[in-house]
């Protein structure tokens, strides 16, 4: 099993409090995709505007479609 070291919750501070609490806001928890990206939350916005803009130019159900068949074709459960 791989571990990622995290900043935990109750020590995150400035970016990182703001991802948690965002994550918080949306999902009702601080979500795993989240806290791995924690050391570098400069990666995580960069991330997010990259995902932003794929999403931009095709509909929901495409989007979940190509996300469901890569997950599939790298044998991913998570």
């Amino acid at each position: 099993m791989t571990f990622i070291k995290t900043i935990p919750e109750d020590q995150a501070e400035s970016l990182v409090q703001d991802q948690y609490q965002a994550g918080r806001k949306s999902m009702g928890y601080v979500p795993n995709y989240v806290k791995a990206f924690s050391l570098h939350p400069e990666v995580y916005d960069a991330w997010t505007k990259l995902i932003g803009a794929i999403r931009s130019n095709m509909r929901m159900r495409r989007y979940e479609l190509v996300t469901f068949a890569t997950a599939m074709a790298l044998e991913c459960t998570y």
